[in-house]
């Protein structure tokens, strides 16, 4: 009498291996995220430094830092940073061109998340409720979940 062999797998080795995908899933995916959004900060972190770098050269040139030192609120027109894909930029001038402020603000994916940076290099961070990551605010550039700078 010959014994019939079986090949294959059985239903419970597949429940198995389908546990185990679903655990592995479910730890990899929020922290895929969590570093696909930190990707994407340092874009508009990165952009805000060089305008401040581009702001400074300009400050030396002119001593002051929008177009003619007078109250107006705008910044030199011949620093501009164009929108990327994730933030849209803008800056106010302030004190008869002594001052200013650049802000980075999220779009699409990155909505509610804000960085900005003045004249003595403050940077500071908010992150509204409703966005990727949750609610903060901070005195430098967030860029970990949970607050971390």
């Amino acid at each position: 009498m010959k014994t019939k062999t079986e090949n294959g797998f059985s239903l419970i080795e597949l429940l198995i291996v389908l546990a185990i995908i679903g655990v592995l899933a479910a730890i990899a995916v929020p922290n895929y995220n969590e570093y696909i959004t930190r990707g994407k900060i340092t874009e508009g972190v990165a952009s805000l430094s060089d305008a401040r770098v581009r702001m400074e050269q300009y400050f030396q040139d002119n001593r002051f830092y929008n177009t003619d030192g007078s109250a107006a609120t705008a910044c030199a027109a011949s620093v501009t940073v164009p929108a990327t894909t994730n933030f849209t930029y803008a800056c106010l001038a302030s004190a008869n061109g002594q001052a200013y402020v650049w802000t980075a603000t999220g779009t699409g994916s990155m909505t509610g998340f804000s960085y900005t940076i003045n004249q003595v290099n403050a940077r500071t961070s908010t992150i509204a409720a409703g966005a990727a990551w949750p609610a903060a605010a901070a005195n430098c550039w967030m860029t970990r979940q949970g607050g971390g700078c």
